[in-house]
């Protein structure tokens, strides 16, 4: 695939076949296109006027770009959690259970199960059980964070997007987010945008290297990390550049 802001090509030539129920991290320098990449996953680049796409974007076969496809349903299937945390100016609960409401979902008893569930699998229920009528800004930012995983799990997705996820969090929460990534594996494939090339290794199986808008290689996490076969790959890892 490709990829176009306006006349500027973002992305050229992107094959990559992301592996079910593991993680994928995506490396490289500032601006070499992961997160664009990222964002056309799920049709999220949709929002920026100019913006298109060459090629084809497969998931279960089907091209997410095709003209039938339902972007709302698309979102729901595949989720996303930014590099920021962006809790919505509701109660805990509210915001955990955001989508399946927009879907029509009203039951009280089935959303509260829903709630907890989610909250369960991202690791932050026993420290909210008890004041989901709170505000969710209230939360601290790993928190927070772990929430917005909370909301993206409640419209049971196949695949989870993560945008740098734990860039602006202390250690402590981020090593949080890092078990919880290793824990949602088991049900869930996940892509991961990282420049912490320490977390790239630590938490990923596949590792795919971006450079200048190109897909430079790919490869399992430790033979791109211990014997990568381009040498700009090698240059980025041992800190040459980037």
């Amino acid at each position: 695939m490709g990829f176009f802001y306006g006349t500027h090509q973002a992305l050229y030539d992107i094959n990559l076949k992301i592996p079910e129920k593991s993680v994928m991290a995506l490396i490289g320098p500032s601006g070499c296109g992961k997160s664009t990449y990222l964002r056309s996953l799920n049709r999220m680049n949709d929002i920026i006027e100019g913006s298109r796409v060459t090629g084809e974007v497969l998931l279960d076969g089907q091209d997410v770009y095709a003209a039938d496809v339902d972007v709302v349903s698309l979102r729901k299937r595949v989720g996303m959690v930014f590099q920021k945390s962006t809790p919505f100016p509701k109660s805990i609960f509210d915001n955990v259970v955001f989508g399946p409401r927009i879907a029509g979902q009203r039951q009280r008893a089935e959303l509260a199960e829903l709630a907890e569930r989610c909250l369960r699998q991202a690791a932050l229920w026993n420290e909210v059980k008890d004041r989901l009528r709170d505000s969710a800004l209230a939360l601290s930012g790993g928190q927070q964070q772990r929430l917005c995983i909370a909301r993206s799990l409640a419209t049971n997705p196949e695949v989870l997007l993560m945008d740098e996820p734990a860039s602006a969090l202390d250690p402590a929460s981020t090593a949080r987010i890092e078990d919880l990534i290793d824990e949602l594996k088991l049900n869930y494939t996940i892509v991961i945008v990282t420049h912490n090339m320490q977390q790239a290794a630590r938490i990923s199986e596949q590792t795919a290297f971006f450079c200048h808008g190109r897909l430079v290689e790919v490869g399992s996490t430790k033979q791109i990390f211990q014997n990568p076969l381009q040498k700009e790959t090698e240059d980025y890892i041992t800190g040459r550049f980037g």
